[in-house]
């Protein structure tokens, strides 16, 4: 092995009755603790490959290693221990409640029912539910979002070093789906697993993978980089044409606005106007700020008239600051520190000057 968790070595899986493989001579290595995106068009190939990695279907040939074990010779019940599965519908169990579907894998491994019960409270506190609220809750009381969290929950059940995931976030309305792929995002920060996600989403992808494997028919790969890197160069004209147009645009989310020069802004703070600070005046900064008692950004006072305020944090993207500006109306954001100070402010043009361009 060399630093792979996951390896498919040349696997292939042909059903009885179908002239062309659904997978044909798949090699691919996926890095401990990377998200790895399988994306392409429906049909293609992702679920298939998902499902071979633990099992659920028997590949033709070639070979599955976990962690330099091949799948194919190890028990598939102890496997799929090693291996959290979350699907978009979720699958929860309805006649059980909250805290019996996340403990059911440690019950079926033989863990106390104090054990069971803290492990299900831990999770439960790290997918942002309160158990004192959830844990006797069934699935039914229980909005989608809320469902898509115990779904990640009880496959974190057993500690497994390997998620796969097909297209959690697939049923959900658009705002819950962004909120929840940020919280995916800061969970898998904190537990740092090896996640295999499908999604047919380019959007996503971009989003949530730290490599995208990107497939063409019967899970060939296409391209197999970095989310930064296929955004840039694609590999060929059917890279280029299932990223689409936009990708210059898509390429900020994965830029921090905080990583560009900033311009200096003056900080007042008590009762101030616009003409006390000299509005529109050649002295100083061009922008002047007024923060609340307690440092919090509260409205320009230079130059006069702004319609809004748009404030983005230093380690958020490009992208946010440029919807943060349409939403305020104004061609500069403030940035500011994760505590909430103000560090400098961007300006609309800074971005585009400074920011990739669409591949030629």
């Amino acid at each position: 092995m060399t630093g792979a968790m996951i390896r498919l070595d040349r696997v292939s899986k042909h059903y009885p009755g179908q002239q062309a493989p659904a997978v044909a001579e798949l090699s691919l290595d996926i890095a401990a603790g990377e998200i790895v995106v399988l994306l392409g068009p429906s049909g293609c190939g992702k679920t298939t490959t998902l499902r071979l990695i633990n099992r659920l279907i028997e590949p033709t040939s070639g070979r599955v290693l976990l962690d330099g074990e091949d799948v194919t010779r190890a028990d598939p019940d102890q496997l799929r221990r090693r291996i959290g599965y979350v699907i978009q519908q979720v699958g929860l169990f309805p006649h059980l409640t909250v805290a019996d579907n996340i403990g059911l894998i440690p019950r079926t491994l033989g863990w106390d029912k104090r054990r069971v019960r803290e492990r299900v409270d831990t999770l439960l506190d790290l997918v942002g539910l309160e158990p004192a609220t959830f844990r006797r809750r069934y699935p039914k009381e229980l909005s989608g979002g809320q469902q898509q969290r115990v779904g990640v929950a009880r496959a974190l059940a057993a500690d497994p070093p390997v998620m796969l995931m097909d297209e959690p976030f697939g049923a959900i309305d658009p705002i819950t789906r962004e909120r929840l792929q940020d919280e995916f995002l800061d969970l898998q920060a904190k537990i740092r697993k090896t996640i295999v996600l499908v999604t047919h989403d380019v959007t996503e992808a971009v989003k949530l993978g730290d490599r995208i494997a990107l497939f063409g028919e019967q899970a060939r790969i296409a391209q197999y980089d970095t989310p930064a890197a296929i955004l840039a160069a694609p590999a060929d004209d059917f890279v280029a044409s299932f990223i689409g147009s936009g990708a210059a645009i898509r390429g900020l989310r994965l830029l921090p606005v905080g990583s560009l020069p900033l311009d200096p802004v003056e900080v007042l703070t008590g009762d101030h106007d616009a003409g006390a600070v000299g509005a529109d005046s050649a002295d100083g900064p061009e922008r002047a700020l007024l923060v609340g008692a307690d440092g919090t950004p509260r409205r320009w006072l230079r130059p006069a008239g702004r319609p809004g305020l748009a404030v983005v944090g230093a380690d958020q993207s490009r992208y946010d600051a440029l919807d943060a500006m349409l939403r305020a109306r104004d061609d500069t954001a403030l940035v500011v520190d994760a505590a909430g100070a103000p560090l400098g402010t961007v300006s609309w043009s800074a971005i585009a000057r400074e920011s990739p361009g669409e591949p030629s």
